[in-house]
C-alpha cells in the first residue's frame, strides 16, 4: 500500500522520507559503517527520541543493497509471540511479487502458520501456535532461511530487552547461539530501557557480551534542529524567527517527539507569522488535553513519590538526588525515603537516569509535557 504524504512537515509517527528527517548524519554513517563491516549494533536511547525513525531512515538508504527487516517486539510476551513478530516482519520486508518476496512467502507458508491481513493497512500478519521448543526451532529456521539469501540482510529488532520478560528459560542463551552462527545477517538491537540493554551486551556473564558495537542516541543538536524548524516552516510559506524556534526547543527539552508534536500543532493552527504567543497558546492547549492522564499519574503515586517527582520536575535535572540541599529545599525526608521513591518512579518510567556530556548521572522527568504541567501547578 502506497504511503500518503503527511499533512504537515513535522511528523510524529511513521517515516515519510529524508525531507522530513532532521540530522542524525553521524549516527547514520556509524550504522552504515558497522553494517558494511558485518558488525551488529546495540542502539540505545530513551523513548521517543528517534530510534525507530533512525532505523527507518537507514533502511531507506540501504534498501537497494540489502533486505531490510524491522520488528518491534515490545508487545511480545513469550517465545511464540517473538516467533510471530519475526515471521510477520520478514513477510513484510519485501513486496510479494519480487523474486525475493516470492521465496519469502513460499518459505513462510511451508512452516504452516495462519496468515491473516490487516483490514486497514492490508499487510499480512503471521501466527504460529506451537510449543516452546517448536518456537525455538522455527525461529532458527527463519534465520537459517535469511542466511541463505543472495542479498545481505539487515534485521532490526526494536525493544529487544523485552525478551528478558519471557517466562521461558535461557531465551538469551539459545538466541545468541543461533545468531552467532549467521554470516549473512547483521543486526540492530535497539531498546529504550538503557540499563537492561547495557547489562545484556556489556556484562561478561551474559550470552550477548561483546557481540555488538554500541551506539547511544542523544538529542539532535540545538542549532541543527533550530535551522530545520525555521526551514520547514519557510518551505510552506510560514515565518518563524530563529529566536522563536529556540524557545520551542527549550520548552520541549529538545526531545524529538515533543518538538515534532509542538511544531505540528503550531503549523496546523497558525497563520503566516508565528510568534511566542502562537506557540505558547498551542503548548497550553496540549497540556490541557493531557490533564486527565496527568491526574491519573498523580493519583497512582504515594505522597513521597509525588513530592519527589515535583522536585525533579521543578529542577529539570537533578544530579545528586539524595544531597542534603536538594532534600531540604523540597522537604523530601530521609535519603532512604528518597531512594525508595526513586526506584519506584524509575520502575514506572516517570523519571529516567541519564549521563550528560561530561559523563555525570542525572535524573529527569520522562514525559516533557508532564514535567511542564507539574511546573504550572
Amino acid at each position: 500500500m502506497k504511503k500518503s504524504q503527511p499533512t504537515t512537515p513535522f511528523v510524529t509517527t511513521g517515516y515519510f522520507g529524508p525531507q522530513y528527517f532532521c540530522d542524525r548524519e553521524k549516527e547514520t554513517e556509524t550504522l552504515i559503517s558497522n553494517i558494511n563491516g558485518g558488525l551488529s549494533t546495540t542502539l540505545v536511547a530513551i523513548r521517543r527520541i528517534g530510534k525507530t525513525g533512525l532505523i527507518q531512515h537507514l533502511e531507506q538508504k540501504l534498501s537497494a543493497n540489502l533486505i531490510c527487516i524491522y520488528a518491534d517486539i515490545l508487545a511480545t510476551e513469550n517465545t511464540n509471540d517473538f516467533l510471530n513478530s519475526l515471521a510477520t516482519a520478514i513477510l513484510n520486508s519485501v513486496p510479494e511479487k519480487t523474486g525475493v518476496g516470492k521465496r519469502i512467502w513460499n518459505f513462510i507458508k511451508s512452516l504452516r502458520p495462519v496468515i491473516s491481513f490487516d483490514s486497514l493497512s492490508g499487510e499480512p500478519n503471521v501466527t504460529f501456535k506451537v510449543q516452546e521448543k517448536e518456537s525455538e526451532h522455527q525461529i532458527a529456521s527463519l534465520f537459517a532461511f535469511l542466511e541463505q539469501q543472495d542479498k545481505r540482510v539487515l534485521f532490526a529488532i526494536d525493544e529487544f530487552q523485552q525478551i528478558l520478560n519471557y517466562p521461558e528459560k535461557n531465551t538469551e542463551a539459545w538466541l545468541r547461539t543461533i545468531i552467532q552462527q549467521l554470516k549473512n545477517v547483521v543486526f540492530i538491537f535497539s531498546g529504550s530501557q538503557q540499563h537492561l540493554m547495557s547489562d545484556m551486551f556489556s556484562n561478561p556473564a551474559r550470552p550477548f557480551f561483546r557481540s555488538t558495537q554500541f551506539l547511544k542516541l542523544d538529542k539532535i543538536g540545538f542549532e541543527k534542529y533550530q535551522s530545520f524548524i525555521v526551514t520547514k516552516f519557510a518551505e510552506h510559506k510560514k515565518n518563524i524567527s530563529p529566536e522563536t524556534a529556540a524557545e520551542m526547543l527549550r520548552w520541549t527539552n529538545r526531545h524529538t517527539y515533543f518538538v515534532q508534536l509542538l511544531c505540528n500543532r503550531v503549523y496546523i493552527h497558525s497563520g503566516k507569522n508565528i510568534s511566542t504567543k502562537t506557540w505558547n497558546e498551542e503548548a497550553l492547549k496540549i497540556l490541557k488535553e493531557q490533564e486527565y492522564v496527568f491526574f491519573g499519574y498523580r493519583d497512582m503515586l504515594t505522597k513521597q513519590q509525588w513530592n519527589l517527582l515535583k522536585a525533579v520536575a521543578s529542577d529539570g535535572k537533578v544530579y545528586n538526588i539524595t544531597s542534603k540541599d536538594f532534600m531540604q529545599d523540597h522537604k523530601l525526608g530521609s535519603p532512604s525515603t528518597v531512594n525508595r521513591s526513586v526506584n519506584s518512579l524509575l520502575k514506572k518510567e516517570l523519571i529516567f537516569q541519564e549521563r550528560d556530556s561530561g559523563g555525570k548521572h542525572f535524573y529527569s522527568v520522562y514525559d516533557v509535557l508532564f514535567q511542564r504541567w507539574i511546573q504550572n501547578l
